[in-house]
């Protein structure tokens, strides 16, 4: 019996004597198993992998369902009362709670001289006693500090600690300059420390029934104490919101909800599972396809040395020490792909991460680590075991006969059988495409939605205003003309305005009662925005009806209203709304087109036109703007001619001119929102593209591969016909005739699949039916064309068959 160490040394001779077989199959294992390494990393650092806290699988969040006629089930955010009945009544659990924060995560920092923008996470006091960490310095905030109106707390994250206040521990128990007010920094962070949110300073919610906490604006986060199990803690928070659930139940009958907690795990990665899961369906599809393709190289490997083999065998070797040969060449080769699929995965996951925009991901950290290492050589070995199968297969028929006879049978059905392999590669890539061209359609139709005003030329800065300084509606109402005039008087600016947000951003959702007509009284939602005297003018949105808002709309004047056209189709059938009154006191006074926002009202496409109404800034009630500014960080927008150079800076400086301590945020454009708004879908088809085309290039391989197969095997068989009289033509139609039926096969079978398949992306299609018939026109004009290049690349190789060569040899 040869020893492991002799196969090995002769499989690597066999694959050293076929450099194209071997060069051929490692690439091929190499893309497919990086592409499927690269994407499991993210379902391993997602789904997989335990949060980096202590003890995560005590760790959890609650979960409302509702049955009945508006069913749901979904994360519960919850408000003030909840709140207090969750933390006082559910003994079993650790309770805590953070603020949410719809557009703004930061705050302005004043240290000494420095003024800068930090990244804010606002925690109740048991929040770090729920993740399992603890202050490096100092503590954890008191009761005393979270509870409403209570002292100002902070506890600073390592780096900030670090790079703005030198490491100087010294600082615990001092007061820095947070939000315009002092804040006691009670305690730092360690290095290692992580949150969901790894923020650079944490502040005290100070979670109460009024304001925030009139509204569900919570999201909670528990840990269950050591004795409990989760089942007690179902029941004891279902018996302390009881009152609340019948509260829904009597506003919407037939209702009924039942809370219960989930791993805090999948509470933050549920709205992104389905599209993870998908891709690594999808990354399953295009192994399959690789391994059917060398399987098919395998079999005509094997073909060619069924001589060699019967040879073999006649010598008094036994079919096991063959077939295990043939296992080890395969091994050899799956291992050598693995190697590369690793530096292949690691590239793919890099260029992957430099897709996703900041805090795209809900939780943990993406990284090649040791379980995905060892997924990609499980991987290896598996395909090496698929693509081995046929080798296997053909050796069973050698024998002891004629080698020629042998070869003969084994090649008429290893073709059939190689046809098969083919169709069910096309089939699968049928479908991949099919699934990437819905994608971009529905990309391109987000994309192309009338936007409802003028983007091009227009800047933005944001900067926070959850600020004691703009509390006062004489200070706001200053910082923002004078911010306005200063932006105004740069070169280049031809228009100014501030709003509390943009097209393409998710707006403040406030009630609506209408107040006149037959309609009076009746109630519903619609986005609210404040804006100044000439944000229309400035965004270039065009005025229906009525007129817009001028300097005369102040605080002391008739409340008004602009409108826009959806807001006049829901609540007024269409009609002119301007002279209508809303909300008991406020004036309709003009109506513009709709723009595209992201939904805050309702469930659907990332981009829509909703219900909206404008309000002049200068009559928001103070105690609505400190308010809202907690969630939202306010728009500074700018109309150009054209380029300005330094523009960003030139902006900045405006802002510090109204306000020395009023840094921004960011900068962005109009495309900037738009692509933040659309990041999903840009990345959904960034890999799902990606992952068709490498399926379009297997399959157009296998294809290619099988008829230059076909014109080695059947030169001799060629030549003589051509000797006949037969054309060049007709030669080159019926060997190609091979690769062509098996693709037609697989375009049938692959829109088959597809018709079942697509049902489940009726989610995440906008605006593009799930049997487009433009996508599917596509799909199958594409396939034909790769399959017509695919075949007719080798079959020209016929024309350079001698007919006089061919009979001299015979």
């Amino acid at each position: 019996m040869p020893s492991s160490r002799s196969l090995l040394k002769f499989a690597a001779r066999q694959l050293r004597r076929s450099p194209g077989f071997t060069a051929t199959v490692v690439i091929t294992l190499a893309l497919s198993i990086g592409a499927n390494s690269a994407i499991f990393s993210f379902v391993n650092a997602l789904l997989l992998k335990s949060l980096p806290y202590s003890q995560p699988e005590r760790m959890g969040t609650i979960y409302a369902r509702v049955t009945g006629p508006d069913a749901s089930d979904s994360r519960s955010g919850i408000d003030g009362e909840k709140w207090e009945l969750l933390r006082d009544n559910v003994p079993v659990l650790i309770s805590a709670v953070s603020g949410t924060s719809m557009g703004s995560s930061g705050v302005n920092l004043r240290a000494a001289s420095l003024v800068q923008y930090v990244h804010d996470a606002r925690i109740s006091a048991r929040y770090l006693d729920v993740l399992g960490l603890q202050p490096i310095l100092g503590r954890n905030f008191s009761e005393d500090e979270d509870r409403p109106h209570g002292p100002r707390a902070a506890i600073l994250s390592f780096s900030l600690w670090h790079n703005v206040f030198r490491a100087d521990p010294a600082v615990i128990g001092q007061a820095i300059l947070l939000k315009g007010e002092p804040y006691t920094v009670v305690g730092i962070l360690g290095q290692t420390a992580v949150t969901p949110f790894n923020a650079d300073v944490y502040t005290a919610l100070q979670p109460g029934r009024e304001g925030e906490g009139s509204g569900t604006n919570f999201q909670a986060i528990v840990r269950l104490r050591n004795g409990a199990n989760w089942q007690e803690a179902d029941a004891q928070i279902n018996r302390a919101w009881a009152a609340r659930a019948q509260r829904l139940a009597s506003t919407s009958p037939g209702a009924h909800v039942t809370y219960y907690t989930v791993p805090l795990q999948k509470g933050q990665t549920d709205s992104i599972r389905p599209q993870l899961l998908s891709l690594m369906l999808a990354a399953g599809f295009i192994l399959l396809i690789a391994c059917a393709n060398l399987a098919g190289l395998a079999l005509v490997r094997m073909l060619r040395r069924t001589s060699e083999v019967a040879t073999r065998l006649a010598l008094g070797a036994s079919r096991w020490q063959i077939q295990k040969q043939f296992w080890v060449e395969n091994l050899l080769l799956a291992l050598i792909g693995g190697v590369v699929a690793v530096f292949i995965g690691q590239l793919t996951l890099r260029g992957l991460l430099l897709l996703l925009p900041e805090g795209f991901l809900p939780a943990g950290e993406v990284t090649f680590d040791a379980r995905v290492l060892w997924f990609t050589l499980a991987v290896a070995l598996v395909s090496s075991i698929f693509f081995g199968m046929l080798p296997g297969l053909v050796t069973g028929v050698a024998n002891l006969r004629s080698s020629l006879a042998v070869r003969g049978v084994a090649q008429s059905g290893g073709v059939r059988l190689r046809q098969v392999l083919i169709a069910g590669e096309v089939a699968l890539t049928v479908v991949l495409l099919a699934a990437s061209g819905l994608l971009i359609r529905t990309l391109i139709h987000l994309q192309t939605l009338p936007p409802g005003f003028n983007p091009n030329g227009l800047s933005v800065a944001k900067a926070s205003l959850d600020d004691a300084r703009f509390h006062e509606a004489a200070a706001f109402q200053k910082l923002l003309r004078d911010s306005t005039a200063a932006l105004r008087e740069i070169p280049g600016v031809r228009n100014a305005a501030v709003c509390l947000s943009l097209p393409y951003e998710r707006a403040l959702n406030d009630g609506v009662t209408l107040s006149d007509g037959k309609e009076a009284g009746q109630q519903d939602g619609a986005d609210l925005t404040y804006v100044t005297p000439g944000y229309f003018d400035t965004l270039q949105m065009p005025l229906l009806a009525g007129r817009v808002f001028t300097d005369a709309d102040n605080a002391t004047t008739q409340k008004v209203a602009v409108v826009n056209q959806a807001f006049a189709r829901k609540f007024y059938d269409g009609t002119n709304p301007v002279g209508r009154v809303i909300n008991k006191d406020t004036l309709i006074v003009g109506e513009v087109a709709n723009v595209s926002v992201s939904s805050g009202l309702y469930e659907g496409a990332p981009l829509m036109s909703e219900q909206a109404m404008y309000i002049p800034a200068a009559q928001v009630d103070p105690r609505v703007l400190a308010l809202v500014h907690v969630w939202f960080q306010p728009d500074w927008v700018v109309r150009t001619a054209g380029p300005v150079e330094g523009l960003t800076a030139q902006m900045q400086k405006a802002l510090f001119s109204a306000d020395p301590n009023l840094p921004a945020s960011g900068f962005y454009n109009m495309n900037d929102l738009r692509a933040k708004t659309l990041a999903t879908q840009r990345i959904e088809v960034a890999l799902l593209s990606a992952l068709a085309a490498l399926a379009l290039l297997l399959s157009a391989v296998g294809i290619s591969a099988l008829v230059a197969n076909m014109v080695t095997q059947r030169t001799r068989e060629i030549g003589i016909r051509m000797a006949l009289g037969s054309t060049v033509t007709s030669a080159m139609v019926q060997i190609s005739r091979t690769g062509a039926l098996a693709s037609i096969a697989g375009l049938g079978a692959g829109l088959l699949l597809s018709a079942a398949a697509l049902r489940a992306m009726r989610s995440v299609l906008y605006g593009v039916p799930v049997y487009d018939a433009a996508t599917l026109a596509a799909v199958i004009i594409t396939l034909g064309a790769v399959t017509l290049l695919a075949t007719a690349v080798p079959a020209f190789r016929i024309a350079k068959i001698d007919p006089a060569s061919t009979l001299r040899e015979e």
